[in-house]
């Protein structure tokens, strides 16, 4: 896992890594919810808290050498990223973000299709070393669509003449 330079030396990486992976452990289950679906966060939180508990005591009971402690680091773990309190957390939630706003200009890039809606995602951004990486990001789009805007309206005077 990458982090800027300047936040690095003040996070354990090895725990973000594995808040990451345990934080996808519940979204391959429930999805990744986005506020695009208009589920909201107490059905979100009580959704993912459920597989979660699946996935601890049910799942990792049943595998022969992980015992009761794995299933509680793993719930532990999970309720440091969701109540985002501890740098790591805060961190592993902005990068979840910046995923998405790096699917959404990738999408865009491929596909010729304007996401705006997910937009609002960088402004929720937490760490300022984060929000440097996303407002790059963001320049980088609004120079993709103002280079397909030129091209547009060049193509379009070009075929009026």
């Amino acid at each position: 896992m990458l982090a800027p330079a300047a936040l690095a030396p003040r996070l354990n990486l090895a725990h973000c890594m594995k808040m990451a992976l345990i934080h996808d452990m519940a979204e391959s289950l429930v999805g990744d919810i986005t506020p695009v679906d208009k589920v909201d966060k107490t059905e979100k939180a009580r959704r993912e808290a459920a597989v979660m508990d699946y996935i601890a005591g049910t799942l990792l009971a049943g595998v022969p050498g992980t015992g009761a402690s794995t299933g509680q680091e793993i719930l532990a773990v999970f309720h440091e990223y969701e109540a985002n309190e501890t740098l790591e957390a805060q961190f592993v939630h902005d990068v979840d973000k910046m995923e998405l706003l790096l699917q959404m200009v990738e999408y865009e890039r491929a596909s010729g299709v304007d996401l705006t809606e997910f937009c609002h995602v960088a402004g929720r951004i937490q760490l300022p070393e984060v929000k440097e990486w996303a407002a790059t990001v963001m320049q980088e789009r609004e120079a993709f669509w103002a280079g397909k805007q030129a091209a547009a309206a060049a193509n379009g005077s070009s075929s009026s003449a």
